[in-house]
């Protein structure tokens, strides 16, 4: 009797942790979404902000905000390009560690344009904009040459799928109008012609028949009788 209350009180502990551990991953994950929506609606505000200082501010603030929608927008799309296909291509997993190296470089330069948007020395700004604008031609160009790699080795792998496809399907349409009936005959059996017809034999002859020896003439009133020959 113990054990099977031993038994009972070992289970409702195991369910009970099970509920812990369910209700700790889903709070977990729920979190982890809502950090995700708040991050997400940052980047659209700081976006839109950009864009706005982009069109309202003339001079260096216009450039650096430019410079930070650029840098952003190339390091945002690489990075969602990447993770997308590593899941299907697993040789990416290598060019994804590289997009973290170079993460780090770029959220270094967006955090030092975003600091000299509020520079009051104007000057000061104007002399740093070649090297930041070098920096950021350098940066986006190394992302975009690992998004459009990316792409271009799964648009490949797609059409030579599609290639390979394609080529099987033919053959399968080919072999479905290969068909036979049993009425053919065998191309391999050797064709005799039909013998032709003997011709019809000459029988025994049949006996002509004989023709019938003419009777007696017959004798008329008015014929006169022969004379009859003189004997000396």
């Amino acid at each position: 009797m113990e054990a099977v209350i031993l038994i009972v009180v070992l289970m409702f502990v195991a369910f009970l942790a099970l509920g812990a551990y369910a209700t700790v991953k889903a709070v977990g994950a729920a979190k982890r979404g809502v950090d995700r929506k708040v991050e997400q609606a940052r980047r659209a505000v700081e976006d839109t902000t950009l864009r706005a200082r982009s069109f309202a501010q003339p001079g260096a603030a216009s450039e650096l905000a430019q410079l930070r929608l650029k840098l952003r927008g190339s390091m945002r799309a690489t990075q969602d390009a990447l993770r997308a296909g590593v899941g299907d291509d697993p040789t990416l997993q290598e060019s994804l560690g590289l997009f973290d190296r170079l993460s780090a470089h770029g959220r270094e330069l967006d955090a030092d344009l975003k600091r000299l948007e509020s520079e009051p020395d104007k000057a000061h700004v104007a002399r740093l904009l070649p090297d930041l604008r070098a920096r950021t031609e350098q940066i986006t160009a190394s992302a975009d040459a690992l998004r459009h790699a990316a792409r271009d080795r799964a648009s490949h792998f797609a059409s030579d799928d599609l290639d390979d496809l394609s080529r099987q399907i033919d053959v399968e349409a080919g072999a479905l109008r290969h068909w036979t009936t049993t009425d053919t005959p065998q191309t391999g059996a050797p064709h005799t012609a039909p013998a032709p017809e003997a011709a019809p034999q000459p029988g025994p002859e049949r006996p002509r028949q004989q023709i019938t020896p003419p009777g007696p003439h017959p004798t008329y009133p008015w014929q006169k009788k022969p004379r009859p020959e003189s004997t000396t």
